[in-house]
Formats: C-alpha cells, structure tokens, sequence
C-alpha cells in the first residue's frame, strides 16, 4: 500500500486535530536575555502557553476528512 502525498496530509490533519482537541493548549520555554559577567552567565526564561481554539481542532479533523473521502479530479485535458 503506497500512501500518495495528500493522504498523508490528510492523516496529518486528522492526527494534528484529534491532539488539538485532547490538550488543547501547549506550553514551551523561551529565552529572552542573556548576559554574560565575567564567569556568570545569566540568563531569563519565560514560559509561553498557546490556547488550541476548539474550532480549529475540529477544522483540522474536517479538512482531513474530507481530502481522505472526496476524490480527487484529474487535471486539464
């Protein structure tokens, strides 16, 4: 079974989500000032938190679903 570039697009939507939905936010660190003194490094870290809108989760699910089930018309003749 070979898997053409739409269709794993199309799982990638699904997945992307189906996780959107489960988490519905996600957490990462971000360095923002580094100093150096002499032998001390200093440095700040802040943590960022992005909000998953649920109605982008659904639209993820939707758009994969549909590239999945609608076929796919064949170019210009």
């Amino acid at each position: 079974m070979v898997l053409s570039g739409l269709k794993i697009v199309a799982i990638l939507l699904i997945v992307a989500g189906i996780a959107g939905l489960l988490y519905g936010k996600f957490t990462y660190t971000q360095a923002t000032n580094e100093a150096k003194l002499g032998p001390f490094d200093l440095s700040v870290k802040e943590k960022k938190t992005v909000n998953i809108p649920l109605w982008a989760g659904v639209a993820a699910i939707v758009a994969g679903g549909l590239l999945l089930v609608v076929p796919r018309t064949a170019g210009p003749k």
